[in-house]
């Protein structure tokens, strides 16, 4: 079955062209032009199949895309886990650092190759199938416990929310626990890319996963902060 894209973007023109694109790519799209629009709709989706993957502009006519990540992420049960890109304006770190902060999955500054595009979607929709076959289905430390079959998380038995990247950003250092590694060791072993000049990204969502699965964020235990270097996941817990 195709998975479903919902893009919410004002620019009526772009969203035809993405659309076209991403039909000829194999995927079922659906556009709506506004942010009220496109969160009632994400909701009508659910009783017959939920988007897939939101595609969120920031700058839209009524209520901007901050806002929107903002409430799809309170919607009840599974809709406040669907994946958002968010598109950005160039040059404005900032928007983009607040969209990580609010739980989008990933961001695309315009103007954008629509090849970039699609190949941000496949690794976002790639990080929520299962993980490889081989690999333990849930890693334990101490109370915190990582299945990677449900993509659930929780310590002492208390369900954490994480978005899909931040769950596999953790995947990834809970695998390699007791390895130092650098933004960039941990941004292609998740995206399969290099990390891009002054992407402050991966220490936006370490803060997430952080206030998520750590006793106290601002003295962590489990993910430790190497200086000038990157971040080790402890093999040691409680």
């Amino acid at each position: 079955m195709s998975s479903r894209l919902l893009m919410i973007e004002d620019d009526g023109r772009l969203a035809g062209m993405v659309g076209e694109y991403l039909s000829q790519s194999g995927y079922a799209f659906t556009h709506a032009a506004d942010g009220l629009s496109g969160l009632a709709l994400l909701q009508d989706m659910q009783d017959h199949k939920a988007a897939d993957l939101v595609i969120l502009d920031l700058m839209l006519p009524d209520i901007d895309g901050l806002e929107v990540c903002r409430r799809i992420r309170a919607l009840p049960g599974d809709l406040a886990g669907t994946p958002i890109l968010m598109l950005t304006a160039k040059g404005d770190p900032m928007d983009r650092i607040i969209g990580l902060e609010l739980g989008a999955d990933d961001y695309l500054p315009k103007p954008f190759e629509p090849r970039e595009l699609l190949a941000r979607i496949r690794a976002v929709l790639r990080r929520r199938g299962e993980g490889p076959a081989a690999s333990a289905k849930v890693l334990r430390f101490g109370s915190l416990e990582i299945d990677r079959d449900a993509r659930k998380v929780t310590v002492g038995g208390a369900d954490c929310e994480l978005t899909s990247y931040q769950f596999d950003l953790l995947v990834a250092l809970a695998e390699r626990a007791g390895r130092v590694l650098t933004r960039d060791q941990i941004m292609e072993a998740v995206r399969g890319r290099e990390l891009e000049a002054f992407d402050r990204s991966i220490d936006v969502h370490m803060g997430r996963i952080r206030a998520a699965i750590e006793l106290d964020a601002k003295a962590p235990k489990r993910i430790l902060t190497v200086r000038g270097v990157g971040y080790v996941f402890a093999r040691q817990q409680d």
